[in-house]
């Protein structure tokens, strides 16, 4: 009976120190693979790649021979997943481009002709971008004596010179900056067509590249001309003139003209144009090569701020 009873207890030991050792065992966990950390250019999931990713932007020739789009555009097809076909003609011409739909998206600096746009109902949304400012370069020489002129004196001392001028001449923002010129001089050279009056129907790079190939004169953005000074022969001869400001917008395509235009990718446009790490961007281009802005960041502005 004893025999039995002591049987029995080192039984109950036996079971005792079995569920103990388990309990102990579990209280040490199983070692887990470590998981590989994201570093700071890494997202944690994939951008979905859009409905449809093919955007055409219609766009002057001055953001594109200036350098900015070669900056912002590879921007925002990597943050996107959008491919922009970016098409460089004047503001003039990319406007025709919206109002026939064979543009998604515009980034253009033609305020009026832009205004008349809305009004008409080509355009959906418009967003203030940014500005510089128009100057007038030429020769060193400078035979027509503009230099330190305001714009208007400058153009009719020009015109009293016979002093070579190029002009674009294809209904861009710059081609329409200038004429608004000659308007408020006794000259019109776009209607008589003197032989000191050189009409490139090119873009800005090209013109002032014919300018300082002629010891011409001519308007231009200061931008595209910062870009290119050295490859020119031309000097800034009049500038800083409140008349002289240079703004660029981003316009949408109303889908009610062109139902098949690329309505979202031209959204995410504008919101990427208009983003303030963007802004900070489009602020320092330029900077560091010619110690100045090119571009004025103007998202947070309204036109009204600008004048306009």
């Amino acid at each position: 009976m004893k025999h039995t009873s002591r049987n029995i207890f080192l039984t109950l030991l036996l079971v005792l120190s079995t569920m103990l050792t388990a309990c102990g065992a579990s209280a040490t966990p199983t070692p887990v693979p470590a998981t590989k950390a994201l570093t700071a250019t890494e997202a944690p999931t994939s951008i979905p790649a859009p409905i449809n990713p093919d955007l055409i932007l219609a766009t002057t020739t001055s953001t594109q021979d200036s350098g900015l789009l070669d900056v912002l555009i590879p921007m925002f097809e990597a943050q996107t997943s959008y491919k922009v076909k970016t098409v460089a003609v004047g503001s003039g011409e990319a406007i025709k481009m919206g109002e026939e739909g064979n543009a998604d998206v515009l980034l253009v600096h033609s305020p009026a002709a832009e205004a008349t746009f809305m009004s008409d109902g080509w355009g959906k949304e418009r967003a203030l971008i940014m500005h510089n400012d128009f100057i007038i370069v030429g020769p060193a020489a400078d035979p027509a004596k503009v230099k330190g002129l305001s714009p208007t004196d400058a153009f009719k001392a020009i015109a009293t010179a016979e002093a070579t001028f190029a002009a674009r001449a294809d209904k861009s923002g710059t081609s329409t900056k200038e004429l608004g010129i000659w308007k408020k001089t006794e000259f019109d050279p776009a209607a008589t067509k003197p032989a000191w009056y050189l009409e490139t129907g090119q873009g800005m790079g090209a013109t002032l590249t014919i300018a300082s190939e002629k010891g011409a004169y001519t308007l231009t953005d200061r931008a595209t001309y910062l870009a290119n000074k050295d490859k020119l022969q031309l000097d800034i001869l009049v500038e800083k003139d409140n008349s002289l400001l240079n703004v660029y917008h981003v316009i949408t395509i109303d889908t009610a003209k062109w139902p098949n235009v690329n309505y979202d990718g031209a959204v995410a446009f504008m919101k990427f144009m208009t983003d303030p790490a963007t802004q900070e961007v489009i602020g320092k281009f330029g900077v560091d090569k010619f110690g100045q802005q090119l571009f004025i960041p103007d998202a947070d502005k309204t036109d009204a701020d600008l004048g306009l």
